[in-house]
């Protein structure tokens, strides 16, 4: 067994076996999460209710959408947002809401 915050077996991850023991002295500041999720492993945009939609004429390629999305998917090209990573995307709005061209838009997402 490692100590915490050393490489367990799998790289990236921490032996948190014994998590429930550290108590409020052993965590560390800045919110550390000792076993975080990967959002390659995880798809999370499935229970969205508003979708973003983006005007590509509008967008003048600030890239501040890509850099407040809290989830990473903003897909850029060229250096402008042409696209939304969909299985990730959870439909937060900051993206619309740091937009300053007004390219990107919250809808009401259909489900089927």
């Amino acid at each position: 067994m490692s100590s915490r915050g050393e490489a367990a077996e799998r790289p990236g991850r921490w032996d948190v076996d014994d998590v429930q023991t550290w108590g409020p002295d052993k965590h560390q500041l800045g919110a550390t999460i000792p076993c975080a999720g990967n959002s390659e492993e995880v798809e999370t945009g499935g229970w969205r209710s508003q979708l973003p939609v983006i005007d590509q004429a509008k967008c003048s390629g600030c890239m501040l959408c890509y850099f407040y999305c809290p989830d990473a998917s903003i897909i850029i090209a060229d250096g402008k947002a042409v696209g939304i990573d969909m299985k990730h995307c959870k439909g937060c709005g900051i993206c619309a809401k740091e937009c300053p061209d007004r390219a990107i838009v919250m809808t009401t997402e259909e489900k089927d």
